[in-house]
């Protein structure tokens, strides 16, 4: 099957029924023309679905996308994950630090950036955390485009887990915020991310949407068919008193929670549940896994966690056919690395991964298995719509990877001296 490039862009209407407001590209992209085109849909600003439309010769994309999303929007119950969320209160966001972590990309890094201090958030810095840098690069974008406006903090051990821990402790704020050097943040991404603290003194976490900010290779839009990295738009709460009785699996189902792109945390909350296993994390033997340990670590520790598709991050996926095989052999060693660095480090949560293990085992299996649809389908409006086949060369990587996750992170603990 051909997978054609699809444009992508930002469409806010006033209402389900209402008029246009705006519709723009995503963050520097190119404007929609005729062809495929993949859309957020937002109501008066607030994130509320994802549509395919195609524009045809002489057609007013504006008009076209409207009429798909009010159709879309119009049939989903307010209480359907894919239809229209309901409104969040805010509260006045605390003050937050933003890390990012980066290695040897500063092109990249500077586009986030630029989009950090952009934010409407009124009391936040920004932190660089530089991970095992070979150049001087990073340091001197830094320095000499951002001066002041931006912290930089240079960590000689490679890891993203202890790149993050070395940013929480240079934070100097009630939350701290992480994000990646290949996203663009959305002006409202802080504040939505943060405002949540403010009315529950138990939250630990909060996570945020994710959306495509291209959809030019196949490579990039068979990750975004078989749901990419957004976790719809419907707003939940993970409460370790109150487990949800739609997964059965919980907490260890920790891929649902959110994705490390987009997440904040109340200082002393992580700080408590002991920060990031540094054996885990991009730049480490163990390939990933360190935002799932945290999800849990903090869920373990009696806070809750929530997501709200309000704090949006536009993140630029891997191009390749060979960057989408690292993913898929990465996010199975991820997995499966981050429930072996629970067990070493909580083995009280033994009792309660072993009970669940049968369902957690058909859990994975569904998870990788090979995906068919039918012909013609486009990119999905909703996170996890199969539009196009997961080949069984990436499901078999996936489950290889699950079976190197725990020999992995061993191996990562024995290079760091087993730290803790």
């Amino acid at each position: 099957m051909r997978l054609r490039p699809r444009a992508v862009v930002d469409l806010d209407l006033g209402s389900p029924e209402g008029p246009v407001l705006s519709l723009r590209p995503a963050p520097g992209g190119p404007p929609p023309g005729p062809g495929d085109v993949y859309a957020l849909v937002r109501l008066r600003g607030r994130p509320a679905a994802t549509v395919l439309g195609h524009i045809g010769e002489g057609d007013d994309p504006a008009e076209v996308l409207a009429a798909v999303a009010r159709e879309r929007l119009l049939a989903a119950p307010a209480s359907d994950p894919s239809g229209i969320p309901p409104a969040e209160p805010y509260a006045a966001p605390p003050r937050a630090c933003v890390v990012v972590a980066t290695r040897e990309r500063a092109d990249q890094l500077a586009r986030a950036l630029d989009s950090l201090l952009d934010q409407d958030h009124p009391d936040h810095d920004v932190l660089v955390v530089d991970n095992a840098p070979r150049t001087r690069e990073t340091e001197e974008l830094v320095t000499r485009k951002y001066g002041d406006r931006v912290r930089y903090v240079r960590e000689d051990t490679p890891g993203l887990a202890v790149a993050h821990n070395t940013g929480l402790a240079h934070a100097r704020a009630e939350i701290v915020a992480f994000t990646d050097d290949d996203v663009v943040a959305d002006p409202h991404w802080l504040t939505a991310l943060t405002a949540p603290f403010a009315a529950d003194p138990r939250l630990g976490c909060v996570t945020g949407l994710i959306l495509p900010a291209r959809l030019r290779t196949p490579a990039q839009i068979l990750l975004e068919s078989h749901g990419g990295f957004a976790k719809g738009f419907a707003p939940r709460l993970y409460d370790p008193l109150r487990p949800p009785a739609d997964e059965p699996l919980f907490p260890f189902t920790a891929g649902s929670f959110g994705s490390g792109a987009n997440m904040a945390f109340r200082t002393r909350a992580l700080k408590a549940a002991g920060g990031f296993d540094p054996a885990t994390g991009t730049g480490t033997a163990a390939r990933g896994g360190d935002d799932l340990y945290a999800f849990v670590a903090v869920l373990s520790a009696g806070f809750r966690l929530r997501y709200t598709a309000d704090a949006l991050v536009w993140h630029h996926h891997r191009e390749s056919p060979q960057d989408l095989r690292n993913q898929a052999f990465g996010y199975g060693a991820g997995l499966t690395a981050y429930l072996t660095a629970t067990l070493v480090r909580r083995p009280g949560l033994f009792p309660a991964l072993l009970a669940r293990l049968p369902r957690g085992l058909a859990h994975a299996r569904n998870m990788t298995a090979r995906r068919e649809v039918a012909e013609g389908t486009g990119v999905p409006g909703a996170h996890g719509e199969h539009s196009h086949p997961w080949p069984r060369s990436l499901s078999r990587l996936e489950r290889r990877g699950m079976l190197y996750g725990p020999l992995g992170y061993a191996k990562a603990r024995l290079r760091k001296g087993g730290s803790r």
